[in-house]
């Protein structure tokens, strides 16, 4: 779990987002994005706003905690990073007008996490059960806010998952199908098998946690970064 409050789920990204910089994962995250001007749904603590400033992206990252927002500010140093606290479920007329005059071409939404606070994130199934929804009612949103930005080309989905590595392939149809399923269903926006991408995740507390958890009786399961890059069709 990453927390049950704000100060607890902070100190759980700064560690965790340590492992992801040292094994290079954001920054293969920022590489797989066309396109020159981001928005970023979840910025977190800055390091995944770090990688995409890095590769000389303009970037608008958003988030509902302002906790994060100041340590993101801190963190990515130079031009290029315009900061927004919103709330995603109650965008205001003014927010979505500056949102719109950013004019992204891309949005990312990475590793989509809150405090068990307001996951509702407990060690019990109900408690994953709740996690799993709350994902999935924010990425819905994610792309219903893209959906509605003409300027939007692509919208990329990052998130953790355990699959059986020999069965990748099979992984990636499922990936596509969900997504085009629950997040992109009805939206002008659909996910291909080409641009649906596994990578593992060998170390850090959240690989550790997603083994705890009950799994096929397969030796080769592993935790994994799951990535979809979906693109608009109209």
């Amino acid at each position: 779990m990453s927390g049950n409050t704000v100060v607890e789920f902070m100190a759980y990204w700064e560690a965790e987002g340590q492992a992801y910089v040292r094994r290079g994962d954001y920054d293969w995250m920022a590489g797989l994005l066309p396109g020159k001007r981001v928005l970023e749904v979840g910025c977190g603590v800055g390091y995944s706003t770090a990688a995409l400033v890095a590769r000389g992206l303009a970037v608008l990252a958003l988030d509902s905690l302002p906790e994060c927002l100041s340590a993101t500010r801190a963190r990515v140093q130079g031009n290029g990073l315009a900061l927004m606290q919103a709330e995603l479920s109650a965008l205001s007329d003014e927010q979505k007008g500056d949102i719109a005059r950013f004019q992204p071409d891309t949005v990312v939404c990475w590793l989509m996490g809150a405090p068990a606070e307001v996951t509702g994130a407990t060690p019990s199934a109900a408690g994953q059960q709740a996690v799993a929804a709350y994902r999935e009612r924010m990425h819905r949103l994610v792309a219903e806010l893209a959906a509605g930005l003409p300027t939007v080309r692509h919208v990329h989905f990052v998130d953790r998952t355990a699959i059986a590595w020999q069965a990748k392939d099979i992984g990636r149809d499922t990936l596509v199908g969900y997504h085009n399923d629950k997040t992109l269903g009805g939206l002008p926006f659909a996910g291909e098998r080409r641009l649906a991408l596994y990578r593992k995740i060998e170390e850090g507390a959240a690989g550790a946690a997603l083994l705890r958890k009950p799994q096929p009786a397969l030796k080769s399961v592993v935790p994994t970064l799951a990535s979809l890059l979906a693109e608009r069709k109209e």
